[in-house]
C-alpha cells in the first residue's frame, strides 16, 4: 500500500471524539472536494507491507484505529489491513468519501461514511447505493460549508431516513461556517443529528500535520 503517514493522535471526530487513536492514512484520493484540508495526502506517500503497517500500529497504546485518507478504499489490499486490524482485537474505524463501493469492507469495521454536500463540488460522485450496505454501527457524515448545504442535508436525512439507525454527524467546513451558525439551524429544525467540530484542529492548529 502507498501509506501517506502513520501517527498517534486524539481522535477528532466521529462519536469517538476525545479518544486517543492510532491512524494509517493512505495516498490518493479519486475526489476534489473543494474545502479538502489533506491535499498532500493525493500524491505523497511511500510503499509499506501491510506487515510494517500493523507493526507500526502497535507501537501505540491503544486498541482504537482509523483507517483514513485520501480515499482509503482507492487501495485493494486496505481490505487485508481492516482484516488483519480486527483479528488483532482492534477497533477499526474506516472513513471513506462515499463514492466507492463499501461491500468488501469487513463488516466488523465501523464506517465513518462521508456523504458529499453540493458545497464540496464532489455531490453528483456519491453512491447512493452504499446506503442500503450499511450498518447500525456505522456513522454517516455531512460536512456543510453554507446555509444550502444544510438544507441539502437536512433533505437526504429525510429522504433516506437515516438517523432511524445510524449517528448523523454534521461537520462545519474549517473556515466556511461558523459551528455556532451550524448549531443554531440544528436547534432550529430539532434534527436528532450530533454537532461536531475538527477537534484535533483545536487542540494543534488547522495546517499540523501527523494529528
Amino acid at each position: 500500500m502507498i501509506v501517506n503517514e502513520i501517527f498517534f493522535s486524539i481522535q477528532g471526530e466521529s462519536t469517538h471524539a476525545g479518544r486517543p487513536c492510532g491512524f494509517v492514512r493512505l495516498a490518493h484520493c479519486n475526489l476534489r472536494c473543494e474545502w479538502c484540508d489533506t491535499e498532500y495526502a493525493f500524491e505523497e506517500g511511500r510503499e509499506m507491507a501491510l506487515e510494517e503497517i500493523v507493526c507500526e500500529l502497535e507501537r501505540y497504546p491503544t486498541d482504537l484505529i482509523e483507517v483514513t485518507g485520501g480515499e482509503p478504499l482507492l487501495q485493494s489490499d486496505v481490505l487485508k489491513l481492516i482484516t488483519c486490524l480486527l483479528d488483532a482485537q482492534k477497533t477499526v474505524l474506516v472513513e471513506t468519501g462515499g463514492s466507492l463501493s463499501v461491500g468488501q469492507v469487513d463488516r466488523r469495521a465501523r464506517l465513518i461514511y462521508d456523504i458529499k454536500c453540493p458545497g464540496s463540488g464532489m455531490s453528483e460522485r456519491n453512491c447512493w447505493e452504499n446506503l442500503a450496505l450499511l450498518k447500525d454501527t456505522d456513522e454517516i457524515k455531512f460536512v456543510v460549508k453554507s446555509r444550502e448545504d444544510y438544507e441539502w442535508a437536512r433533505d437526504r436525512i429525510k429522504e433516506w431516513d437515516l438517523t432511524s439507525r445510524h449517528t448523523v454527524l454534521f461537520s462545519p467546513a474549517w473556515g466556511r461556517l461558523k459551528p455556532s451558525e451550524l448549531a443554531e439551524w440544528v436547534l432550529q429544525d430539532g434534527l436528532p443529528v450530533r454537532v461536531q467540530v475538527q477537534l484535533h484542529k483545536y487542540l494543534w492548529g488547522p495546517d499540523a500535520r501527523g494529528v
